[in-house]
């Protein structure tokens, strides 16, 4: 059997000898090993962190519809993306400065997931780069996602080296054109090394649908634009032949007082009508929340903060571990619902409720405090 598309392990409770048999215990062992503002890098957001919450608190509005006596003894959570088979709907989305987390930084996130079969989309601005990226796991399914810091040779030249690295899609990031105010940062006069050394930020300012156009024009490679949240917005990218539409709020880091991701993608599904594929990030890090992006109608998911604290407990080894666990969650939903796989998921199977949990950057995590008991 293919090694990337294995079945999930037994996760029964002291079924195995991993260390980690929660994804909760990613998040302890990733805080035992950060400092301070390597933390408050990953957990804060912008502002008042009100749309960093809202992620939360638009996911846990959403209950479950489950169908029952369905026979899922048989449940396969595959999907074909990019003419690939995925072991997941995942992909671990675009995070800079990944080396903050684990020395190798992005190269250890696309060996992991190329072990397990999802998807890296590697950002512009983490170590060690498009080239070396790539080369750590020339088999992996790799996308690129690009800050535009320079003209339209910049961007030329960023499109045709990951078509020469062979990305699989190229991503134009869009909700940047002003960087945000991290006041986790400012309140303790903390400037980021990677800040420092910036430039070209103007560029990201001046960005338009006309680079869009250029893109389109010059290149064969797929296009995902990320940042897009409203309707409005996803039918002049149609218009403009993007193929993939990334419903994104930066998790909360951006646009403060923004909505919640799941509340924002209905809306671009029902204007997309099929004629793009749909990428969501922003909140989601359970498997249930991966089922509910799914059923309410993206075609991936993205999973930004998880990642980090998976590559900061254990590197490679730590972001294989993790979504083999998110796979058992999934896999669990997904029988638990009535279905065998993601194709028999739709809206019907999701209802609006009211949210339990207090929203936080560790609302889905309730048992942070428990220590494993040692037998």
């Amino acid at each position: 059997m293919n090694e990337a598309i294995r079945p999930a392990r037994n996760m029964e409770l002291g079924a195995s000898n991993e260390p980690f048999q929660n994804l909760h215990e990613f998040v302890r062992k990733a805080r035992a090993n950060l400092n301070q503002n390597a933390w408050d890098y990953i957990v804060g957001a912008a502002e008042t962190e009100t749309t960093l919450r809202r992620n939360r608190m638009a996911l846990d509005e959403i209950a479950f519809r489950p169908r029952v006596l369905r026979d899922v003894a048989k449940v396969d959570a595959s999907v074909e993306r990019f003419g690939r088979k995925m072991r997941l709907p995942v992909m671990l989305a675009p995070v800079g400065a990944l080396e903050i987390f684990d020395p190798a930084g992005a190269a250890a996130v696309v060996r992991g997931v190329g072990r397990f079969g999802a998807a890296h989309m590697l950002s512009s601005v983490s170590d060690p780069g498009l080239e070396k990226t790539a080369e750590a796991a020339p088999d992996a399914l790799r996308l690129f996602q690009l800050y535009v810091r320079g003209d339209d040779a910049f961007v030329e030249d960023h499109v045709s080296r990951a078509i020469a690295a062979k990305y699989t899609a190229f991503c134009l990031t869009v909700d940047t054109a002003h960087y945000s105010r991290r006041e986790r940062d400012i309140a303790k006069r903390y400037v980021r090394e990677s800040r420092m050394r910036s430039t070209g930020g103007d560029y990201q300012k001046g960005l338009s649908w006309r680079t869009v156009k250029l893109i389109k024009d010059k290149f064969k490679i797929p296009l995902i634009i990320k940042g897009i949240a409203t309707a409005e917005d996803t039918k002049i990218a149609l218009d403009h032949g993007v193929e993939w539409i990334y419903v994104s709020n930066h998790g909360g880091r951006q646009l403060d007082h923004g909505r919640g991701a799941m509340h924002v993608l209905p809306e671009i599904v029902e204007a997309a009508k099929g004629r793009a594929k749909i990428m969501v990030d922003g909140g989601f890090c359970r498997g249930s929340d991966v089922v509910k992006a799914i059923a309410a109608g993206a075609d991936i998911v993205g999973i930004g903060r998880l990642q980090c604290w998976a590559l900061a407990a254990a590197g490679e080894a730590g972001v294989l571990r993790m979504l083999e666990l998110l796979e058992d969650e999934v896999m669990r939903s997904l029988g638990l619902l009535g279905v065998t796989s993601f194709k028999e998921l739709d809206k019907s199977y999701l209802h609006p409720a009211t949210a339990t949990n207090m929203p936080s950057v560790f609302s889905a995590y309730p048992l942070l405090d428990i220590e494993p008991y040692r037998y």
